[in-house]
Order: structure tokens, then sequence, then C-alpha cells
């Protein structure tokens, strides 16, 4: 079944908050219809688990009241631990082989018995003169899928496919700034427990890796170092206060410049691995999203240590909204939010799940 012509609702359901987005498409372009984010308690989901499934249907049920969404459609993603990517080399063969013999394959990379995950692939490129092709495998842990869509449910709406972060983000991308088939770049996005990095050539991934690392780890260091409660350093991240009065200490600076650095390290490892591993040894441009991308140290880290420029990724740069509506100045300050759930609001056609 393909709800043909029509797009999916977007739902991000991240660690920090609920992001949904309604998108419509026509003749002169994507427009923003609904978007939300609604927080969640600390800990509802931790490193891709849904461990307080109430709070996360009540967000649910609360942000498509709130937005008045009556589409149940959505398309979902998962990222983490339980989800893994790999690129394969295999003999050139037909489809029907290939359904075969990815099975195989699966049990020789995937770190799971092969019962446990959901397993699909992409055919990323076939050159006939080697009689070889690249082919992306995925899996994902079956119990992490089946919570999510449990929890989705309960919301009343009907999950229709379920994505990866790292390719959502690249949708968005794809969408707002297209491919050069000559240039490699790295997408990254910081959440608050989870760090996606996704490399694309052309149109294709290349690599990809989830780092358990992220916006959080700021905010437990501060709690630490400053011995305050979660709000207050959650407020001395963000750079407000929770009371007006209320001084932000000094050394919160270098609390968050140690932790992004400890951040950007990780990150620099991980595209250092795939220049070590790939003919393709640069890097042209890094684009970074998520909430915690906001943070300014962090784009600065990356460029001391990259030396290629980074940018932040925009996914509202080719979608057209009304101003009445959204105000220009709030979107563009949650856009980096907003990615995931807008690459998955492109998605129109239902897949197995």
């Amino acid at each position: 079944m393909a709800f043909e012509g029509k797009n999916l609702i977007g739902v991000d359901i991240g660690s920090s908050a609920i992001k949904v987005i309604q998108i419509r498409e026509s003749g002169k372009g994507r427009h923003l219809v609904k978007y939300g984010v609604e927080p969640l308690p600390p800990q509802s989901i931790v490193d891709g688990h849904v461990m307080n499934a109430s709070a996360v249907v009540d967000g649910l049920v609360k942000v498509f009241r709130d937005l008045r969404i009556t589409q149940k459609e959505v398309a979902l993603s998962i990222s983490g631990h339980s989800v893994i990517i790999k690129k394969l080399n295999l003999p050139l063969m037909k489809r029907e082989e290939l359904e075969e013999q990815i099975q195989w394959e699966a049990e020789q990379h995937i770190p799971y018995e092969i019962t446990e995950v959901e397993i699909d692939y992409n055919i990323l490129k076939e050159t006939p003169e080697t009689q070889q092709m690249d082919v992306l495998l995925v899996a994902a842990k079956k119990e992490e899928i089946h919570d999510l869509i449990e929890v989705v449910r309960q919301g009343k709406l009907r999950p229709a496919v379920v994505d990866i972060d790292a390719f959502a983000v690249q949708n968005a991308y794809e969408a707002n700034y297209g491919f050069n088939e000559e240039e490699t770049i790295a997408l990254l996005n910081v959440g608050a427990s989870v760090t996606t990095v996704n490399i694309v050539r052309g149109a294709v991934s290349q690599f990809t890796r989830d780092i358990t690392n992220g916006g959080n780890a700021i905010t437990e260091e501060i709690q630490k170092q400053l011995h305050v409660n979660y709000d207050e350093a959650e407020a001395y991240k963000a750079g407000g206060q929770l009371n007006s009065r209320e001084v932000i200490p000094q050394e919160v600076d270098g609390i968050i410049s140690g932790v992004v650095d400890t951040l950007a390290a990780e990150i620099q490892r991980s595209l250092d691995f795939y220049m070590a591993t790939t003919s393709r040894s640069v890097v042209d441009k890094i684009y970074i999203t998520g909430g915690t991308s906001k943070i300014p140290y962090l784009r600065a880290a990356l460029e001391r240590r990259a030396r290629v420029p980074v940018e932040p990724l925009d996914p509202f740069r080719r979608v057209l909204f009304d101003q009445r509506q959204f105000n220009p100045e709030v979107l563009r300050s949650q856009a980096p939010q907003a990615t995931i759930s807008l690459g998955l609001a492109l998605r129109k056609q239902k897949e197995r799940i």
C-alpha cells in the first residue's frame, strides 16, 4: 500500500523531545503545514530504548492534539547501538539471488542473532566491468523497533515507515541542498544522547556511525562540577537562567568547551577512520544539525580538528512557510532540532517494517 501524493507525518522521538512535522508538496515546492516540539522527561528514551512508554505516549497525543493533525500515518526513525549499517562489496548478481545471499551476509556481519534483527538492504552501485556491486546492509534489533511501534500505536497513530536517523538527515539535506557528484560531505546530527555521523559522496552514503555522546554529557558535567540540579544545568548550558537574578557561573564556559572538545575528537576519529579505509581520502565539508549543534563551541572545535568548513544544516532552506503562521526567527532557532522530522516528513511510500 502507498499513500500516493500524500506525505507521511514526520515523527522524531528523541531522547529529550518529540518533534513532529507535516509537509505538503505542490507544483510550487514543499510547504510547511505543521511543526511542533513536545519535551520528554529525562531518561524517557535511553540509547534508543523506550524506558518510559507512558511519557512518550502522552507526549505524542499532546503534540498531535496541539497541532490539530488528524492524519495518522507516520514515519519514524531509530538510531543507537541497536542499529547496524554495513557497506558490502559483493559479486554482481540478480536481485532474486541477492535476496537469498543477503541473509548469509547478515549472519557474517551482524553481531546479533539473526532471529533478533530486522534486515533491509539497498543496492548502491553496480559495476558490470568488474562484475561487482556495492550493497548497503541495514539491521536493527526487533525489540527496539517493536517498542517504538508499540508506543506510537498506543498514541493512536499508524507507523508506515521506520527509517534510520542518519538517512533521515540525508533526505533533509538532499531536499534543501542537493548533492554534488564530486563532493564528499559529512552530515552530523548532534542530539541529546547520540551523535550520528553520515559521510556521503554524490547521493550515496559511504560510512555511518552512531556515537553515544551528545548534549546530555554537557548537562551531566555541569551538574557534577557545580552541584546543581538537572534543570539548572540545562539552563546554564543554554545560556539562560531559571531565575533572572541568578548569574551564570563563570566555570560553565570551560565545562562546555571541555565536553565539546571530547565530542569533536570522537567525531574526528570517525572521519579519520573513513579516510584511512577509502581511496577517497578527503571530506570536503561538514554540515551539523541537531539540538546540541547550536552550542557555538562545537562548530569551532570541529573546524579546528577537521580543517574543513563546518556549516549549520538548515532543514527549512527550500521549504516554503506562511510567516503569519510561523515566526521566521523562531523557526530559524528551532531548525537544528527539526532536521530528522523534516527528513521523515518527506517520505511517502509505505515500506516493510
